[in-house]
């Protein structure tokens, strides 16, 4: 049995990805509470940009935190086409989830639907990812503890869903996002607690991508992209504010009579 170590790199990889974990659940929250508030196309863009952020978030949060992961006796590579297919499943089923909620007549049952649809993909992307990973070995799992992961991600998926669509404090939405953020964490770090590996002797060289070439870019331009998201959404003013905005315009335009409401000179000779 190979000797696993997921904290290689000291505390570096699980402070960043909980801070990246965080960052992807403020961003999905604040957006979907901007298409709570919106409608039409703007709520269908608003949920989609959700989706996006949590979805991304989370898998950046996973392959952050792999970065500390290694087996003594063997290098680890990923399977391109897996890795990829892992992200696309997270913001799919993400996606799934805040429609759900967006849409929904029926607020528990909409949550229960949404967190539901997340937890599974949440999970479906941290096994899909380890399912990526390519060692001299095999990888055995712990059904117990695969099970527990996969309740933590539900609950957490649902914990979000529910502040998503409850919380109007700003300060109050921080904390939820910090608290996505732990048990975002809890999940991946209870999904890595099942895993045993089994190395095998060296027999030919591994397939995939070294972490640096493939994976390292890739959670660089998602956090990124998270980030710049993030600043542009904080920037933007919210439906509220814009209904205000031209209120004020109209209140404007209703206190400057226009030209044509002025008398022509002609008339006034007119009139004398």
């Amino acid at each position: 049995m190979g000797t696993m170590n997921h904290f290689s790199s000291g505390w570096l990889t699980p402070a960043l990805s909980y801070v990246v974990a965080c960052a992807g659940a403020a961003l999905g929250l604040r957006c979907t509470l901007r298409g709570l508030a919106a409608s039409g196309a703007s709520r269908r863009n608003w949920l989609l940009t959700a989706a996006a952020a949590i979805g991304s978030g989370i898998w950046t949060m996973h392959f952050v935190a792999m970065f500390g992961f290694a087996v003594d006796g063997t290098e680890l590579r990923y399977n391109v086409p897996l890795t990829v297919l892992s992200l696309l499943v997270a913001v799919l089923v993400t996606g799934l989830g805040t429609v759900a909620v967006g849409y929904g007549r029926h607020r528990g049952l909409a949550l229960l639907t949404g967190g539901l649809t997340t937890g599974l993909g949440v999970a479906a992307m941290h096994y899909l990812g380890m399912a990526a990973l390519r060692l001299h070995g095999g990888l055995h799992y712990d059904p117990g503890t695969v099970a527990l992961s996969v309740l933590i991600a539900v609950g957490a998926a649902t914990a979000a869903l529910w502040a998503a669509v409850t919380i109007r404090n700003v300060y109050a939405a921080v904390g939820a996002s910090l608290v996505m953020g732990l048990a975002v964490s809890c999940m991946h770090y209870t999904g890595m607690a099942a895993v045993h590996v089994h190395l095998e002797p060296v027999r030919s060289g591994l397939g995939g991508a070294a972490p640096m070439e493939f994976v390292f870019p890739l959670a660089v331009g998602l956090g990124s992209f998270l980030f710049l998201t993030s600043a542009f959404v904080a920037l933007s003013p919210t439906a509220q504010e814009r209904a205000a905005y031209r209120e004020a315009g109209e209140l404007t335009i209703e206190e400057f009579p226009t030209t044509a409401a002025s008398p022509a000179p002609g008339e006034h000779h007119r009139a004398a």
